[in-house]
């Protein structure tokens, strides 16, 4: 929902219900990159919502009655006009791209013309994901990857937020893979010991990996093989792969993908997540990042043994390390999950 860049700094206080059985907790609201971020009065992350998922309960009342799916479960009241409005062209302007399907439906249409006409039940699958990466906008990616978002923060907890941990780690990610990188890098208690690199240009990774460490550089380290993932396969590629041709084929001409696929492949990727990219992948992007390898192949492999190549082609062998961090900076990086 980069679109959306006038409310990336808006807030708001709000009432919110986890479940329709627990009380209403006053919270603060507020916009991420594809999520609504909804924070206690210490400024903790309690959940965070897909945008594109917003539905409204009580259209033209105030305070205004939000929700981020069909089952309700959680409901968020909001009072501000201003938090409202955004939220209200937030839900209109997904709605008028998905009513406008456009080039996305009719290159589905086509795809599954042009498969059935050439290439049989083998090449189809393959055909139409490849339609698929061409044709599915950014938009929706971020929107795909925001609602595997969520349904991961149900295996781990919800994601760590603090205001200077957080500037932080927006730091050294512009740091790992550029200012024009774009996507965004969340931080969850728990999970698997490598980040893992969503649709939408979303990266996960489990708080582990930033307290086991002393050096920025590891960090820096982990959020670069998290990209090395996606040049090796495209995400959204990988999701179509392992939900099968229904999913795609759906997608292409209705342009989405079922709530239960997402959260069934969410399940599946924190369990069993993508290896580690080859390291001449890994070693083109240190060395456009100008980072150290080293640091990284030691933080995966203690001994070195299996991570030997990026050590002994490190493209910065020799050269001063950078200061990626101030100390201050760290140690904020590091309480980022309090």
């Amino acid at each position: 929902m980069t679109a959306l860049t006038e409310f990336s700094r808006l807030e708001s206080g709000g009432l919110w219900r986890a479940s329709p059985d627990a009380q209403l907790r006053d919270v603060t609201v507020s916009f991420g990159n594809a999520t609504l971020v909804i924070s206690d009065s210490a400024a903790r992350p309690l959940t965070h919502w897909s945008l594109p998922a917003l539905q409204r309960l009580n259209a033209g009342e105030r305070p205004a009655l939000f929700t981020p799916d069909d089952d309700q479960t959680e409901t968020l009241e909001i009072s501000d006009d201003l938090m409202i409005d955004a939220m209200e062209k937030v839900r209109k302007t997904v709605k008028r791209r998905r009513s406008r399907p456009g080039r996305l439906r009719s290159f589905g249409l086509l795809a599954v013309v042009g498969g059935i006409a050439l290439g049989g039940i083998l090449w189809l699958p393959d055909a139409l994901i490849r339609e698929a990466q061409i044709v599915v906008p950014p938009v929706q990616r971020a929107e795909i990857g925001a609602t595997l978002l969520g349904h991961i923060q149900r295996l781990t907890g919800q994601t760590c937020r603090s205001r200077l941990g957080t500037q932080a780690l927006n730091k050294l990610y512009i740091r790992a893979l550029g200012a024009d990188a774009g996507g965004q890098v969340f931080v969850v208690p728990s999970g698997p010991d490598t980040a893992v690199y969503l649709p939408g240009g979303l990266i996960v990774m489990n708080r582990d990996l930033i307290e086991d460490t002393e050096d920025p550089a590891v960090v820096a380290g982990y959020i670069i093989a998290a990209a090395a993932q996606a040049r090796v396969q495209d995400p959204l590629a990988a999701l179509l792969d392992s939900a099968g041709l229904g999913t795609t084929f759906t997608l292409l001409t209705q342009g989405e993908i079922a709530p239960d696929t997402l959260r069934a492949y969410g399940e599946t990727l924190f369990a069993n997540p993508p290896p580690r990219a080859p390291d001449d992948v890994l070693l083109n992007l240190f060395d456009d990042a100008q980072l150290s390898s080293t640091p990284y192949a030691y933080a995966v492999d203690v001994t070195g043994e299996t991570t030997l190549g990026l050590i002994e082609a490190d493209p910065m062998q020799g050269a001063a390390p950078d200061v990626l961090l101030r100390d201050a900076e760290w140690i904020s990086l590091q309480g980022i999950c309090g």
